[in-house]
């Protein structure tokens, strides 16, 4: 199965609709399909056609990604018979009419941050804030942002990316509480990105990197999942606070969509609450927490 996004096209097509289909069980397609013994889990290409409403050919030649201009309405028809949400909608539109080249320019341009933005992280001390851009990398992330995390600004400017600390730095399976959901969530995250930008080859060169390193990390780049973070809730063991749980918010921004601020919360009176405020103050007296008496 490919493993890296930009090579193979169509294996990204191919393999999305793959596990799309597999994890459909016939009977709860809501239609007569094939009966008898079944040598692949989940729905039949034809079964999938027949939902669609469009031939098995059509179907068989859209899935190896030999159909450039299927129209939206035959995609919106698949997307209904293999029950995707929104997000891998979305997806499947874009792996379904990609071209060659596109976004190649756009993932490749170094990306800034303005300075007003900058100022804006900086003027809210008491909330982790980051703005992440191409492949999840932290672009900027204010004082608190990195006591919670990592002190993003001492790495070198290739590593500050959000899922390298993830799947990399040991320090990341004891911070979040629930790291096997963090895990996959920004695993099936560079997924979608891969969609948008299938031939970034800093995507490419994280990836390897990433399936090389670690087996999780292979197992689920694998799944072709996608997810695109909005909003949510992380918790977290942090070394000096003990026990956090932040709501986050995800802003993109309207003049670069590949760029967004991203800013945690907790619940306003609630033990959450209190140690992001005594983290808020260690990092304030101190400059880094890690200077902070325990």
């Amino acid at each position: 199965m490919n493993t890296t996004p930009g090579p193979e096209p169509h294996a990204e097509l191919r393999d999305f609709l793959r596990s799309r289909r597999a994890r459909i069980h016939p009977e709860e397609a809501g239609a007569a399909l094939h009966a008898g013994r079944r040598r692949v889990p989940g729905l039949r290409r034809e079964e999938v056609a027949q939902l669609a409403g469009v031939s098995v050919d059509y179907y068989v030649r859209l899935e190896r990604g030999r159909n450039p201009n299927v129209s939206a309405d035959v995609l919106d028809a698949v997307a209904r018979a293999l029950r995707l949400d929104a997000t891998e909608r979305a997806h499947l539109f874009n792996l379904a009419r990609r071209r060659p080249a596109r976004g190649r320019r756009a993932a490749e341009r170094p990306q800034r941050v303005r300075p007003g933005l900058r100022r804006i992280l900086d003027a809210l001390p008491g909330t982790p804030a980051m703005i992440l851009g191409h492949r999840l990398d932290v672009l900027a992330a204010n004082s608190l942002a990195q006591a919670l995390y990592t002190d993003f600004d001492a790495l070198p400017h290739r590593d500050r990316n959000l899922a390298r600390f993830i799947f990399l730095d040991p320090t990341a399976r004891d911070l979040l509480a629930d790291w096997e959901r963090a895990a996959r969530g920004t695993v099936a995250a560079l997924r979608l990105y891969a969609g948008r930008h299938p031939h970034d080859p800093r995507l490419s060169e994280l990836v390897g990197q990433l399936s090389v390193h670690d087996e999780d990390f292979r197992q689920w780049w694998a799944d072709h999942d996608v997810h695109e973070y909005t909003h949510g809730t992380k918790l977290y063991r942090h070394p000096l606070v003990g026990e956090l749980g932040l709501e986050y918010e995800s802003l993109t921004l309207p003049d670069d969509p590949d760029q967004a601020l991203y800013l945690y919360t907790a619940e306003p009176g609630s033990p959450s609450d209190s140690a992001l405020r005594l983290l808020a103050a260690w990092t304030m007296d101190a400059g880094r927490p890690t200077d902070a008496p325990s």
